[in-house]
């Protein structure tokens, strides 16, 4: 993503959590999967620093999707981290001519070797 010395906060709640989030800021009262938000935007995005923004996942609901569709629970949960890494940098899946791109960057990363 040519951020080299960006930095990210990755935090992992429950349904309860991610729902009173979604709820507070998207006004969506029901859990979700992911939730993004970006730190180089916006009013105090001055102050942000190389902090680029935060990836809040529900735990829960990674499992329940990975169960779902028959895959290892691991393959889910990177799936929705670069997913909300990718809202991040501004992919936007919500606008059709947009998703196609976002897709495709997902499927780049995920290729990349893992770096630990």
């Amino acid at each position: 993503m040519d951020c080299p010395d960006g930095e990210l906060s990755i935090v992992i709640n429950d349904d309860d959590q991610i729902q009173a989030i979604n709820k507070q800021y998207l006004n969506k009262d029901r859990p979700t999967n992911v939730i993004s938000f970006a730190m180089q935007e916006g009013q105090f995005s001055q102050f942000s620093g190389n902090m680029l923004g935060d990836v809040i996942i529900s735990i829960e609901t990674a499992q329940k999707e990975a169960d779902d569709a028959g895959i290892p629970f691991e393959q889910r949960f990177f799936d929705l981290l670069i997913h909300g890494i990718l809202h991040i940098f501004g992919y936007d899946h919500e606008r059709s001519e947009d998703e196609l791109k976002m897709n495709e960057k997902a499927k780049e990363l995920l290729k990349l070797p893992p770096l630990m």
